[in-house]
């Protein structure tokens, strides 16, 4: 099953890449391996090809486009795309796939989606985890160098106008993964939907992480085996392993959105937003929120909607547990809807049964007097507004910080830039150049003396200080929630009492 993955570099030394696919590098520090001279090391197999370079070396082919076209001057922007193919291990054996014809199988794919730009493709036999896949690196420059012919698949000009950078959009990647499919499947080559996604996404720096975390954990383990201690945790988890794994207990017992995202909060101190119709969560300690897409389809907003709804249908529909209480039904209003004798029999026992849960609920609560339940109702009705109001104004205030630390760090970056505008030569020249730095930098400032903030703030103290807040909400949270739960019981069994004489009132004066 070939698999496609896109990297984006925003790396000026474009020899770093050829540098990278050429020397043996070691697999977690990424460090080019020396050998006893202090030499890098070629890797000891690898085929590689350069297209649309002219006379030129790749790096030397990207630099001359930026200076011809003007582009790329600054340091967020990607200078480089790599996109690698990798091909199932079991290839080489049942379908005869050797690095010679995975090399052709790229420079095809490459001549045939990335026409114009200057390209470096190189095939290597083996994977980092030795799982003996070959694969292929297919690394352009951003910008094309000459106009191509428009085919079906680009949709703006600068997918085929000269000058225009290469974007690696939803619509780019989901072309280029039919193409591996369509590829592998000319190829006669194992191969797997890739349009579906994946229900559990890792990025390539988490994968990078996770592999250091767990040699780390293994050597920290070894020395406690070695003075006769016994390891409390064998497998490393990275934070999203956490977050993906504390979501699916709860998504796995949630009925609704509103009880998901409740049990979040109160179980794990999990926040969940919808924003633009994507779901993204916020865990404790964390200032900003993280995407469904970055987690896996499995935490998108359609998956869980429909995990949620599965829920509820494998849910019976009648539970009556020792705290819960239904509320009565008017018998009268209903029978006006012509169900018949038999629907009469079925709402009398449900009121039997839900006012049975509601004495029981008000007997535990010791308040079977009606002037006790209205003063309980009271003061839980107080707690609730008093909580919610704390938990909005904590909200605001973490939104004030969050804001704070947004334009604290756009006028620490900009800083300097501000000051070389005032020596600059030309200014207007200047100016332009740097516009977005600029207009950030004064945002930043106009923010500060609106706020009558004469020191920029610590950032350390800031994440201190949302900390603190966050937890904050989190307990008033609980409060509020509490309040909440009972306040609707006591309010459902007050109505049932009423309900229950109501309806012995009308039975007594009918007969």
């Amino acid at each position: 099953m070939a698999t496609l993955k896109h990297i984006a570099s925003k790396n000026s030394d474009y020899t770093v890449i050829e540098a990278y696919l050429v020397y043996q590098h070691d697999e977690f520090s990424g460090k080019v391996i020396l050998d006893k001279q202090g030499r890098p090391m070629l890797r000891e197999s690898y085929i590689l090809d350069t297209l649309e370079c002219g006379d030129f070396s790749f790096a030397t082919a990207c630099l001359l486009a930026n200076r011809r076209y003007g582009k790329n001057t600054q340091h967020g922007d990607i200078k480089s795309h790599q996109y690698i193919i990798s091909f199932d291990p079991r290839d080489a054996a049942d379908n005869g796939l050797t690095m010679e014809k995975a090399q052709a199988l790229g420079l095809k794919f490459c001549e045939e989606n990335f026409p114009g730009h200057p390209a470096i493709v190189c095939t290597h036999p083996d994977g980092h985890n030795r799982s003996g896949n070959i694969h292929v690196h297919i690394v352009i420059g951003s910008i094309r160098t000459r106009e191509v012919e428009r085919k079906p698949y680009m949709q703006k000009p600068r997918d085929w106008r000269e000058g225009m950078k290469h974007s690696s959009t939803a619509q780019t990647m989901r072309h280029l993964r039919v193409e591996v499919m369509e590829l592998c499947e000319g190829a006669g080559l194992y191969q797997i939907d890739l349009l579906n996604g994946s229900k559990v996404r890792v990025s390539e720096r988490e994968y990078w992480m996770k592999q250091r975390g767990q040699l780390k954990l293994d050597h920290e383990n070894a020395a406690l085996l070695a003075t006769g201690q016994q390891p409390t945790q064998t497998k490393f988890e990275t934070a999203k392993e956490v977050l993906r794994r504390q979501i699916s207990e709860v998504l796995n017992v949630a009925t609704s959105f509103e009880d998901f995202s409740d049990r979040l909060m109160q179980q794990y101190g999990i926040a969940v937003k919808e924003s633009r119709g994507q779901l993204s969560y916020l865990p404790s300690g964390r200032t900003k929120f993280i995407r469904a897409k970055h987690l896996g389809d499995k935490f998108d907003k359609a998956a869980v909607l429909s995990t949620l709804q599965a829920n509820t249908e494998r849910k019976p529909k009648a539970q009556f547990k020792q705290d819960t209480i239904g509320k009565l039904i008017d018998i009268q209003s209903r029978m006006t809807e012509d169900k018949g004798i038999g629907y009469k029999r079925w709402i009398t026992k449900h009121n039997l049964k839900a006012m049975a849960q509601t004495l029981i609920f008000l007997e535990e609560k010791g308040l079977t007097d009606e002037v006790a339940l209205d003063q309980r109702i009271t003061e839980l009705d107080t707690k609730f507004h008093e909580s919610l109001a704390v938990v909005k104004d904590l909200e605001t205030r973490m939104a004030d910080n969050k804001t704070l630390r947004r334009h604290a760090a756009a006028y620490t970056s900009t800083k300097n830039i501000a000051q070389q505008l005032k020596a600059a030569k030309r200014p207007a020249a200047f100016e332009e150049q740097h516009r977005a730095e600029l207009t950030a930098y004064r945002a930043a400032a106009a923010y500060f003396k609106a706020n009558d903030l004469t020191k920029l703030p610590s950032p350390k103290k800031l994440e201190a200080e949302y900390a603190q807040l966050a937890s904050e909400k989190a307990k008033f949270y609980e409060q509020y929630k509490e309040a909440k739960e009972e306040l609707l019981k006591l309010k459902t069994a007050k109505q049932n009492v009423a309900s229950f004489f109501r309806e012995e009132e009308q039975t007594q004066q009918e007969r």
